[in-house]
């Protein structure tokens, strides 16, 4: 399997290098071509000396020029940017798994700026934040024909400082305003429980950042004997292209896992399985929403398509083209979209998305509880029980509250399973393919 640590989906780069990307690009064909373009950067050249010479303002041609990328770059898709040093920087920070800001991804969606997903306990997922919901407002600047990189710099800030972000959300009459802390964003990509009462490992995928194979294998490793593993990637935004790779691998043996198709040729590429990556055949499930994208999309389209998984949950967000960050002068760059990722049946995820096997939506179980009914003759009685109860366990409360943080951290109990449909279908479906296998 080949190895790409700069190569990324999601909302960020998929590689850094300096690349002859447009060396073919500048020279025509033949004469007509050549006479074409020079004319047209020849207009471009007289429109960049007329505003210099005739805008209101006195703007120096250096801004000017930049001006002029940053709008032609915006033009060509919701993705593509011009990175000034800040911006380039900043691109830089987000796949260290440490950054300033709210924790949530954002994107274009049909010319809405949309939340893709919170990240799990940052301060956008802690102010009740939901993946789908349209930023209408950062404070009190309006988001309309904003960029994501614009969004982005007005959401990041000193650590402690307040922002409000006023939300559109399906189902609510009139829009929302959320206040929100920013602070030091450190993610927990990984963390793996087991459920009370079954013998199933469940792997919660926050997003693809640099550890995520290794993290994954560990926790494998240490609980190879459960009856099935349940992959959960709910609003995962994507991350690095590598380690989806490297997800899937643990589980497939041979293969496409993906492929991305260019304009150009030498963008053309396909990552496939090994069998020496391969870790286990226990059942699995893997859990979606429209919160996932990118990298999440990779990993469950893929092992749908190669039958190593039954995908439960909702549609998929639909994010699958390949991002290339350029340089074009030192600590200056652009980010430009080159290529469009495959499954492995071909079937593209760009505006499509991942469509689950089992379509669940969230909600809880519907269930009753054994409830002992007591009559009127019986309810003193119960109650000057219960009254003796309460002091005794006065003294056991700080214990048992320790006991149960610790648990929460490691077990998912039967009461928290019953509050997650989706979750709980899961379960069911190990179970179904447990007895198969």
């Amino acid at each position: 399997m080949r190895h790409l640590p700069f190569a990324t989906v999601g909302f960020i780069a998929t590689f850094v290098g300096i690349t002859s990307f447009f060396s073919s690009t500048l020279f025509a064909d033949n004469a007509e071509g050549e006479k074409s373009r020079l004319a047209s950067l020849a207009k471009f050249t007289r429109v960049l000396a007329t505003i210099e010479k005739y805008y209101v303002d006195d703007i120096q041609i250096d801004e000017i020029v930049k001006k002029s990328i940053e709008g032609l770059l915006n033009n060509l898709d919701a993705h593509s940017a011009y990175l000034d040093e800040k911006h380039f920087k900043d691109l830089k920070i987000q796949t260290d798994g440490e950054f300033g800001g709210l924790g949530i991804t954002i994107s274009q969606k049909d010319g809405a700026l949309t939340i893709i997903a919170p990240m799990e306990g940052t301060p956008a997922d802690k102010a009740g934040v939901k993946a789908g919901d349209i930023i209408l407002k950062i404070n009190k600047q309006s988001t309309l024909n904003m960029t994501i990189d614009e969004a982005v710099n007005l959401m990041r800030g000193k650590p402690g400082t307040n922002i409000e972000l006023t939300i559109v959300r399906e189902g609510e009459d009139k829009p929302l305003i959320v206040p929100i802390v920013r602070d030091i964003i450190k993610i927990e990509s990984v963390y793996s429980k087991k459920f009370e009462n079954e013998n199933i490992l469940y792997l919660r995928v926050v997003n693809f950042d640099k550890n995520i194979v290794g993290d994954v294998q560990e926790a494998i490793t240490k609980n190879k004997k459960v009856q099935g593993i349940i992959l959960d990637l709910r609003n995962n935004p994507g991350g690095l292209l590598n380690q989806a790779v490297g997800l899937v691998d643990i589980f497939v043996e041979e293969g496409i896992i993906v492929s991305q198709k260019g304009r150009l040729e030498s963008e053309n590429e396909e990552y496939r399985a090994s069998k020496a990556g391969t870790l286990t055949k226990t059942p699995l499930v893997v859990l979606v929403n429209g919160g996932s994208a990118s990298a999440s999309e990779i990993v469950s389209g893929a092992l749908q398509d190669h039958k190593r998984a039954v995908i439960i949950g909702e549609k998929t967000f639909g994010k699958g083209s390949v991002q290339a960050v350029l340089p074009v002068v030192d600590n200056e760059a652009i980010r430009l979209t080159i290529a469009r990722y495959y499954l492995p049946s071909g079937r593209t995820i760009q505006a499509e998305g991942v469509t689950p096997d089992i379509l669940v939506y969230p909600g809880s179980v519907p269930h009753k509880n054994n409830e002992q009914s007591l009559k009127e003759k019986d309810l003193k009685k119960h109650l000057q029980s219960e009254l003796k109860k309460v002091d005794e366990n006065k003294k056991e409360n700080k214990t048992k509250v320790k006991e149960t943080q610790k648990t929460d951290k490691e077990i998912i109990t039967q009461e928290s399973l019953f509050k997650d449909l989706q979750l709980k279908s899961a379960v069911d479906a190990i179970k179904v393919l447990a007895i198969k296998k």
